[in-house]
């Protein structure tokens, strides 16, 4: 399951992934990100993956880059910063790293919630 809340304190959107994560929760995800005008142009995302299990193969991770760059069209930056503690969830983000190479997409991987907002913060 994907859920994701805009926190207007630190101005962060915090999404958190739990249980068995599958391609089209993940694709919604992005199009609800997307169509979202509240957000701000420059988003930054903190996603909490420690209680998921990403459902899905390497082949679609380009399904999951092409939705994400046609998000970025609506944005002028987004950072995103994902907290991992799985082997398989770590290989699958850091092949989705390598393929979402862009400048208006920043993603990066964190074993702890504190270093992910450290991160966030220093954009």
């Amino acid at each position: 399951m994907v859920t994701a809340k805009f926190n207007q304190q630190t101005n962060i959107l915090e999404s958190k992934f739990e249980g068995n994560v599958i391609l089209s929760e993940i694709v919604n995800y992005i199009i609800t990100t997307k169509e979202n005008k509240s957000y701000p142009r420059k988003l930054k995302i903190l996603t909490d993956s420690v209680d998921g299990n990403f459902n899905f193969t390497i082949d679609d991770l380009k399904i999951i880059v092409e939705e994400n760059y046609k998000s970025l069209e609506k944005y002028e930056l987004i950072i995103d910063a994902i907290i991992i503690d799985d082997p398989k969830n770590t290989v699958l983000s850091m092949l989705y790293l390598e393929l979402a190479k862009t400048n208006k997409y920043k993603f990066e991987i964190f074993a702890t919630k504190s270093a992910a907002i450290d991160w966030l913060n220093n954009y």
